[in-house]
């Protein structure tokens, strides 16, 4: 296995390929993400719910300020997703102040505070709604009517969930560090970074896993022996293909979406020949498949479409605007390489 700069280049296209070409984020301005929280600030207990806008900078960078600011350990920091750094984005972070005062926050490097009311729980990862994108892209070349055809099959029928290539680090490597830490090669410090690679090394199985279904143009219908997944919702269940009727209709409306293994010692979950093939894609990696088991992570599920809401989209001259709405854990970047190749 080798590093890559885009570990999404030899991945199914679903849709044909990208009918453009388009500069992205030519400023950070041009890239916004706004998180959509869950449930908001209760104003009591222990926690402190901070808001933020950040430009050009992580969101460790981000927590690692704020602990400075509130004079605990960075592990007393939290947040619901990662956000990229060469954008514009709004996020929530926890802070756990038992028995501490609010602090006085300020500004930090590439952020301000918009927002800061007690909680009593902590924010934990994946406890969001989803993300809201405003994306603006420049120097569009390709035929407009082309590109607005291809943005209503996407919002139709959605697109391949894969994971987007923030999930692999900044030089596509973190896989290649996966395996290094599974064969001893690489010592880890931190259960932050052993989490990263874990999920690297996951994420690289389901993509797989996702694009054989590309491949095979099944990955956005239901077969028996597929565990279905309810959309906006972490309910899936095993379908042995009954009530096929609506079960296909649910499909149709994107309610309902087949799902991929995200591997762990409990192996696929599937059934039938989706199992079997599951298991023929990991086979492929037996070395990460074997690190992830013995590192005890618990089997998931994924959908393998993304249902891409709220999609619409202006035109002003060779620039593009989009806006839309994704779930937590899907990448902006995933739906634009349906539609056009970015620089």
């Amino acid at each position: 296995m080798t590093v890559t700069d885009d570990p999404l280049a030899e991945l199914p296209f679903a849709l044909g390929g990208p009918v453009a070409r388009a500069l992205i984020r030519k400023t950070p301005e041009d890239f916004l993400v706004t998180e959509l929280p869950v449930v908001g600030p209760d104003d009591s207990g222990q926690h402190l719910l901070v808001r933020v806008r950040k430009r050009n900078c992580t969101t460790p960078d981000v927590a690692r300020e704020l602990a400075r600011q509130c004079g605990v350990a960075r592990r007393a920091v939290s947040w619901a997703g990662l956000k990229d750094r060469q954008a514009v984005a709004e996020q929530w972070f926890s802070i756990d102040l038992a028995g501490r005062p609010d602090p006085g926050l300020a500004a930090g490097p590439g952020f301000e505070v918009l927002e800061a009311r007690r909680h009593s729980r902590k924010l934990r990862r994946g406890a969001l709604a989803g993300n809201a994108f405003e994306l603006l892209l420049r120097e569009v070349e390709g035929d407009h009517d082309e590109i607005d055809a291809r943005l209503i099959r996407v919002r139709q029928g959605g697109v391949p969930n894969y994971f987007g290539p923030q999930r692999f680090g900044r030089r596509g490597d973190n896989v290649d560090q996966a395996l290094a830490m599974f064969s001893g090669k690489l010592r880890v410090r931190g259960r932050e970074q052993r989490a990263i690679l874990l999920s690297a090394a996951r994420s690289h199985i389901f993509n797989a896993i996702a694009g054989e279904r590309v491949s095979a143009g099944d990955w956005g219908r239901a077969l028996p022996g597929d565990v279905l997944q309810w959309q906006g919702s972490r309910s899936h269940f095993l379908w042995e293909g009954d009530e096929i009727e609506r079960i296909e209709s649910q499909i149709a409306a994107l309610e309902l979406h087949p799902t991929g293994a995200l591997w762990g010692h409990q192996g696929s979950q599937a059934a039938a020949d989706v199992a079997t093939r599951e298991e023929a894609v990991m086979a492929v990696y037996p070395e990460l498949a074997q690190g992830l088991a013995d590192a005890g992570m618990d089997s998931d599920r994924r959908p393998l479409r993304l249902a891409v809401s709220e999609l619409e989209w202006t035109w002003q001259n060779d620039t593009l605007r989009l806006r839309f709405t994704l779930p937590p854990g899907a990448y902006a970047t995933t739906v634009l390489r349906e539609v056009l190749s970015v620089t």
